[in-house]
Formats: C-alpha cells, sequence, structure tokens
C-alpha cells in the first residue's frame, strides 16, 4: 500500500452513549414505521458498564467495558479480563475505555481510550495465537480534550486494511470551538490511517487531504459531532455512522464503499437536515440518510450495523440502530443508498450503547448497565 509516513501522533475525542429513538423519519421524505422480521434478544452475559465490542479470532466476541477492561464471551458467558487498564482511565463524563477493533488478519488489537487527563487514546497490542502480548503495547494516536464530552471513541478496519478513527467535536455544546467544519484539527472528524505503515502510523496516500496545506492528512470525512458508533456493511463494504445531535435531531449518515472520502456531514452548520442556529448549509454537505427528531422518547443515537447473520434472514441487508435513552431496535431498509423502510422490530435492549457483530455476523446489544444480548430469531 501506498503510504505517506507521518511521525506526529494526535487523535480526536471518543464519546459515550449513542443512540437512536422512536420518532423516525427519512432525511429525504418521511418513512413509515413497520414492525417487519420477528426477532427476540437473548441475554447471554452480564458485563460491567459494556462500552464497545468486536469480533476476534475464531469470532469469538470480544467486549469492553467502560471502566477498562476486556473481556471475552463464551459459552458460560464472559471470561476474566484479558486485558485490564482500568488504572489508566477515567469514567468521568464520557470517558473510559470506549472501543476496540482487530486488524483484519488478527494480529494487532487496537483500544481507544481517554488516559487520567483525559487524553483520547488509541493503544495497539500484539495477537499471538488468540492472546494479546502486553509487552508489545505502543501508542499510536492521542488527542488531548477541551472536555469531558463528545469524545467520540469508536475504531475499525476497513476492507482497504486501514484504521478508522471516530472522534467528537471537542465537547461543551454548539460546536464552541468550530471544530466541525474546521479541517486544521482532528476533532470532529472521521480519521484513516495505516497503524503499521509508520511511526507511529502512515497516512494513506489517497486519503482525500493529503497535501492540503490547510488541512489534516489523516482526516477521511468531516462535519461529525458526536459519531458514537459507526461501521462498514459486510457485504458490500459501505460506511455507516451514527452521530448524536446536539438537542433536536439525531442522524445516520451514510457513504457508499466507492467514496474517495472528504464528505461533510454539515455539523455544526447543520444539525441533520436542518440550519443549527442560523447556519447556513455547506455547498458540499452530504445529507442523512435518516434522521429523527426528539419529541419521542430519543435523545443519543446509537449506530448498528447491517445485518449479514443467516439466523434472521428477512433481516439480512437491513441496517439495525438503537437510542440510548429509547433502547427500541429499528432497523432501515435502503435502495441505492435511500431508506425506503423503517422498522420497529418489536424488541427493547435497555440503555442501548453499542451494538457487536460477531465473526459469523450475528449482532450482539449491549445495554450500558450491563446485560449483553443476542439478535435471535423469535421463538
Amino acid at each position: 500500500m501506498k503510504v505517506r509516513t507521518r511521525s506526529t501522533a494526535v487523535i480526536g475525542s471518543i464519546c459515550l452513549i449513542a443512540s437512536l429513538a422512536l420518532t423516525t423519519a427519512s432525511a429525504d421524505e418521511p418513512a413509515a414505521s413497520h414492525q417487519a422480521a420477528k426477532v427476540a434478544l437473548k441475554k447471554v452475559a452480564t458485563a460491567k458498564n459494556p462500552s464497545g465490542g468486536a469480533a476476534g479470532p475464531g469470532g469469538a466476541v470480544w467486549i469492553a467495558e467502560r471502566a477498562g477492561t476486556v473481556r471475552v464471551l463464551g459459552k458460560q458467558g464472559l471470561g476474566e479480563p484479558v486485558l485490564d487498564i482500568s488504572a489508566e482511565t477515567t469514567t468521568d463524563g464520557e470517558r473510559g475505555l470506549l472501543g476496540i477493533a482487530f486488524s483484519n488478519d488478527f494480529k494487532y488489537f487496537y483500544i481507544s481510550y481517554t488516559d487520567l487527563q483525559g487524553t483520547s487514546t488509541v493503544d495497539e497490542f500484539a495477537v499471538r495465537k488468540g492472546k494479546l502480548r502486553p509487552e508489545t503495547r505502543r501508542t499510536v494516536l492521542t488527542q488531548t480534550q477541551p472536555y469531558s464530552n463528545h469524545n467520540g471513541g469508536d475504531i475499525k478496519f476497513g476492507r482497504d486494511g486501514y484504521l478508522y478513527i471516530a472522534l467528537g467535536d471537542g465537547g461543551s455544546g454548539g460546536d464552541p470551538h468550530g471544530n466541525g467544519q474546521n479541517l486544521d484539527t482532528l476533532l470532529g472528524k472521521l480519521l484513516r490511517i495505516d497503524p503499521r505503515g509508520g511511526k507511529p502510523y502512515a497516512i494513506p496516500a489517497d486519503n482525500p487531504f493529503v497535501g492540503d496545506p490547510k488541512a489534516k492528512d489523516e482526516i477521511w470525512a468531516y462535519g461529525l459531532r458526536n459519531p458514537w458508533r459507526f461501521s462498514f456493511d459486510k457485504g458490500t463494504g459501505d460506511l455507516f455512522i451514527g452521530d448524536v445531535g446536539q438537542s433536536a435531531w439525531e442522524e445516520i449518515d451514510r457513504a457508499p464503499a466507492s467514496s474517495k472520502g472528504g464528505e461533510n456531514y454539515g455539523w455544526s452548520q447543520m444539525e441533520g437536515t436542518h440550519p443549527f442556529r442560523e447556519g447556513t448549509e455547506p455547498a458540499n454537505h452530504v445529507p442523512p440518510v435518516h434522521e429523527y427528531d426528539r419529541t419521542g422518547l430519543g435523545c443519543s443515537v446509537t449506530g448498528g450495523f447491517v445485518y449479514r447473520g443467516k439466523a434472521i434472514p428477512e433481516l439480512r441487508g437491513q441496517y439495525l440502530f438503537s437510542d440510548y435513552c429509547d433502547g427500541t431496535v429499528r432497523a432501515l431498509k435502503l435502495k441505492d443508498g435511500k431508506v425506503t423502510e423503517v422498522s420497529d422490530l418489536g424488541v427493547n435492549g435497555g440503555e442501548v450503547v453499542s451494538f457487536v457483530q460477531g465473526g459469523k455476523g450475528e449482532l450482539y446489544v449491549l445495554d450500558l448497565g450491563g446485560p449483553v444480548s443476542r439478535i435471535d430469531p423469535a421463538a
């Protein structure tokens, strides 16, 4: 892969609690809500404030707990911690251990957390025979935080083998520093780096702002407020981002697998498809594929995954999401990048803080209060 090495390490913010909720509307036009696939939530374990997860070697589900531990899900529930950084992080505000990811070949494991000073950090561990090697730990990226909220925190590998890092706008409220539209900061962005291509990482040569003296080369997309959870469709490679709104609108953004990056999702000029505080819509604004307001119970969108499992055939190809305050699990049907139907799946995951995709494509719902549940077909 052609990359350009960069010696500075800076990452953005990592938030907690994102979700979707009761009132559902397409960004282009209202979409009727339907109850389609019949599903059930089967509790498979109880964690201590689960915050994220990833499929590891052999398809096993690894669960991150906000206070700093990582445990592996087995037939008897969660095992003893395979990693414990609880002495290195704090859970004040929206901080803590906020994301984990494996490289596509499962040779490296990455954690995204805020340290004791609140600095967002991404660290790497080598993996050998399915186990972490603590002595190989190294820091890939760091970013100081102006506030304790809107840290972002999700990390995922794309099909291209690069690591994507979602960073919030830095916190407070209303993006007081204008980070969302400022290309000279990593805050309010989705980053794309090659963590193994340089020290501490390399920048892919085809990143959209490489060579622009007014922009950070790490940036893949911008105009994000608090992209707490994002994912890639296992079937198509399309990108979906659940971006938490300010006070009125929650949104889900999308980019096709063919995207060359550079999307501007509008914050803080826009909140969803609506001008924020007399903002002016940017000419290059990419509106969300789905948004919903807060007139119902929803308050914070939790982005999920496109379902690619086998247990529920009628759900295949649909994007599942929820809301931290509402807890209802919903699904979007899309055609040609447009939402054609919104479905209420008839189950509630509680304080839904994250979804996890297992090695075979089945989905798990994480309730911040503890329950880890798998989405199964209804009996």
